[in-house]
């Protein structure tokens, strides 16, 4: 970004400057719109940015505590005298106008890619291809919305001569705005699918939404074998006078391809203007060819010449748009985040490394490779690499290839320099990374994935893949069916539903839910000693925890009267008053809960006669709010808890919350979610409406061992697997020990191989199970998915006669849980 100085971007935004001028603030180079990734900088501004559900006013007074000075405002009153404002209509569009005053300082090309498949890949992709070309600027990761294109805007320097900006939309007139801030020379336009699509009355309206982003371009490359699309980007261009670029594997184009296929690498031909050339990519899947036909095109339309790069689509490899957070060994953190290696993704990380550090305290430690491709001569760059490592009050650098060796002096915290990864791998002693947070980065060619197996905590090949973006994505469908006002409360009980207990409940604080729920007190301590500061509900507290929840300021769920006296005793022996408790009323359930008038009315009796506790929330739970044939049990529930609730709130002088729906109440009830509702397995991908909910966890694992099989032999325990014919069986590190139900064996379960679901064969074993391969090319070290995107968790909960939860919660924890994270 270009620094401007406090009053050009008040010109620029529009705005007015009040408040205290800082005269020490010379110039602006850094932009904030998230007050929990912000570490001190000089020079920073931050937006104040309004959303759904967050105000960025609201965390005016903490960042100046922080070292911010400067600030973009749209509400007044959060103006401070120690600080400088600008006062805008809207902060959201104010960052737009900079982003766009700020592309329009540089008049190299710039490519806009958008469509509702592939823009990320392709991208990237197209990132790998050019850089021996072009100094490139991108997109950071999947920086495509209305927030997410100025802030990558905003990244556009002199240094670059390129630059890819991707751009999507979620409903009508958002690309309106983001046009206007990209203005591409040169369009993309993957293809079109049904992303979004219910915020559309028609395939073709978005299609018409998504073209306005290339209005003003000169150039628009599409592929012409998309039918639905073809006629109005064809119309589209006719309208604007753009030049249409179009290709097509099957029917007459501008650039004609053609492919083979053989030992997975798929031979692409492309002939434009009588001249063929030809390249390799290592993928044979239909999705990628069409995404490298994309990038030929690209890179013919700008250097006119593609031969010189053409070697490198045989090099491109899955793009890792994601981090990995696993544990490590001596109670240490791993953030993976290797084959992506730039300044950009370079900060994004540290952001992420300091958000898992935080809250333990750990001391903080960057694995970090040879940058390249950043546009910067190379003093320069490892000059900026340090300010990012101090910025974030990094401890420790440990580099890895000859430039960043080269710049060791360069860096001013500690430090340790290799050459080869093989070198710090052959000097590794593992006992000297404990209680750290580590961030492992680095270049394709460097191979971090070793350091990451040596530094992990659990070597189990097989391991429960949790996404995290999926998980928030969920928990927004949620947030869009409430009221603004309505609280959350989530459950993280039971290992959060097997997805993990810490790293569940940090992600849910860091989004600002108003509630976790565990069901024991100790899970509740374990969060508490991990730094979790959000309110933490008990739902089955026991006698002998009553001091630790009063320690670690849990608050317990109160069900009956000889638990409602018990708590009372030890509130009373500790001094404390209004020791907040939920009181749980049984309106048909028949489990937990209080439910005759006469429970009722002695407990509230036992309440209101001293000041020892104060009751936050009265709450039930639906019995079958999944089923609409018990429709009208549950209304009488709800009837049931209306009552009993406003007889217990008049007796009281205070506000209580008011609470009974689940995650399956939430999407059929939503008239009935009162003060607060309760999020369970919704948040893990299950809708009972069906929701466009995401799958947060997928079960993979590897194959060890690839064996032939006579015709009549067996396979596995009690030779329940046969076979009639050679077959080819795959054995698999994953049995029931690890929480896979052993009545999945003998093909009534499944897995995920090279793209083909595979039957389980004879009975599964308690670590291991077998697979039927026969007539695909199998070997040691194919990944293999139990559930997830290919598999849904709800066909293997039918394949057992159980339901999802059981499937989650069973899934053992000597499985290695590893997070997902953009």
């Amino acid at each position: 970004m270009i620094e401007f100085s406090i009053a050009e971007i008040s010109k620029i935004v529009n705005g007015k400057i009040i408040g205290n001028v800082d005269s020490n603030i010379e110039k602006v180079s850094q932009i904030v719109i998230d007050s929990r990734t912000f570490v001190n900088k000089k020079r920073a501004l931050f937006f104040a940015l309004i959303g759904p559900r967050n105000n960025g006013h609201n965390y005016v007074s903490d960042l100046i505590k922080k070292g911010i000075k400067v600030f973009v405002i749209s509400e007044e009153t959060a103006v401070k005298e120690t600080a400088t404002f600008i006062l805008v209509e809207n902060t959201t569009l104010a960052l737009q106008k900079l982003a766009a005053f700020n592309r329009q300082q540089f008049n190299y090309p710039l490519v806009g890619i958008t469509g509702s498949n592939g823009k990320t890949i392709i991208k990237e992709w197209l990132h790998e291809i050019l850089s021996s070309q072009f100094k490139i600027i991108r997109s950071p990761k999947s920086f495509n919305s209305q927030i997410g294109v100025p802030l990558s805007l905003l990244l556009m320097n002199s240094n670059f001569n390129l630059a890819i900006i991707e751009a999507g939309i979620s409903e009508p007139n958002e690309m309106e705005r983001l046009a206007g801030i990209i203005s591409p020379e040169i369009g993309l336009f993957t293809n079109i699918g049904d992303a979004h699509q219910k915020n559309f009355s028609s395939l073709q309206q978005k299609i018409a939404e998504k073209l306005c982003l290339f209005k003003n371009s000169k150039k628009l490359i599409f592929n012409a074998d998309t039918e639905i699309a073809n006629t109005q980007i064809e119309k589209f261009c006719e309208t604007n006078s753009i030049e249409k670029i179009s290709w097509s594997l099957n029917n007459n184009a501008l650039v004609q391809f053609s492919s083979t296929i053989k030992n997975g690498i798929t031979k692409i031909t492309a002939k434009v203007n009588s001249k063929k050339y030809s390249f390799e990519i290592p993928f044979t899947d239909k999705s990628s060819i069409e995404n490298s036909c994309h990038c030929f095109v690209m890179s013919w339309v700008l250097l006119e010449n593609p031969e010189p790069v053409l070697r490198h689509f045989r090099e491109l490899e899955t793009v890792a748009m994601r981090l990995e957070i696993k544990k490590g060994i001596n109670n240490c953190i791993l953030v993976n985040d290797y084959y992506n290696s730039d300044l950009n993704s370079l900060s994004i990380a540290l952001s992420v490394l300091h958000q898992q550090a935080a809250k333990e305290h750990f001391y903080k430690q960057v694995i970090l490779s040879d940058i390249q491709q950043a546009g910067l001569e190379q003093t320069e760059l490892y000059k900026r690499v340090n300010e990012l490592l101090v910025e974030w009050n990094i401890n420790e650098i440990i580099g890895i290839g000859k430039e960043i060796s080269k710049h060791a002096e360069l860096f001013s915290i500690k430090k340790t320099f290799y050459e080869h990864t093989e070198d710090f791998n052959t000097q590794l002693n593992r006992n000297e990374f404990k209680s750290t947070a580590i961030l492992i980065k680095g270049a394709r060619q460097f191979t971090f994935e070793k350091i990451s197996e040596l530094l992990q905590q659990k070597a189990h090949q097989t391991h429960l893949e949790i996404n995290l973006n999926a998980l928030v994505q969920n928990l927004n469908i949620f947030r869009e069916l409430l009221k603004p006002e309505t609280k959350i409360m989530v459950m993280v009980k039971a290992f959060s539903y097997g997805s993990g207990d810490v790293e569940i409940a940090k992600l849910l604080q860091y989004q600002n839910v108003d509630y976790l729920a565990v069901a024991v007190a100790d899970e509740g301590v374990q969060l508490r000693m991990a730094g979790i500061q959000t309110p933490i509900i008990v739902m089955n507290p026991e006698q002998g925890s009553f001091q630790n929840i009063i320690d670690y300021q849990l608050e317990p769920n109160i069900y009956s009267l000889y638990l409602l006296k018990d708590f009372l005793k030890t509130v009373s022996q500790n001094g404390i008053h209004e020791y907040p408790i939920h009181l749980k009323i049984d309106t048909g359930m028949n489990r937990l809960g209080l439910k005759s008038d006469t429970e009722i009315g002695q407990a509230v009796d036992i309440i209101s006669s001293n000041n020892w506790m104060k009751i936050k929330s009265v709450f039930s739970h639906l019995a079958a709010s999944d089923d609409p044939v018990m429709d009208k049990f549950t209304y009488r529930q709800f009837e049931n808890f209306d009552e009993q609730f406003r007889y217990i709130s008049n007796l009281f002088p205070y506000k209580i919350d008011k609470h009974i729906l689940n995650s399956a109440g939430i999407e059929r009830f939503p008239e009935k979610q009162f003060d607060m509702v309760r999020l369970g397995i919704g948040l893990y991908g299950i809708s009972n409406t069906g929701l466009p909910l995401e799958t947060v966890g997928t079960l993979n694992s590897t194959v060890s061992q690839v064996k032939n099989v006579e015709p009549n032999e067996t396979i596995g325990y009690n030779r329940k697997g046969e076979v009639s014919v050679k077959s080819k069986i795959a054995v698999v590190p994953l049995g029931y020990a690890d929480g896979l139900n052993r009545k999945l064996g003998n093909k009534k379960g499944c897995a995920f191989v090279n793209g083909t679901r595979i039957p389980i064969i004879g009975n599964i074993c308690m670590d291991m199970l077998m697979l039927d391969v026969t007539g695909l090319k199998t070997k040691p070290g194919d990944k293999v998915e139990f559930f997830g995107k290919n598999i849904s968790i709800l066909e293997v909960a039918q394949n057992t006669s159980t339901i999802p939860y059981e499937i989650l919660t069973s899934i053992s924890q000597r499985v290695k849980r590893v997070y997902i994270q953009e």
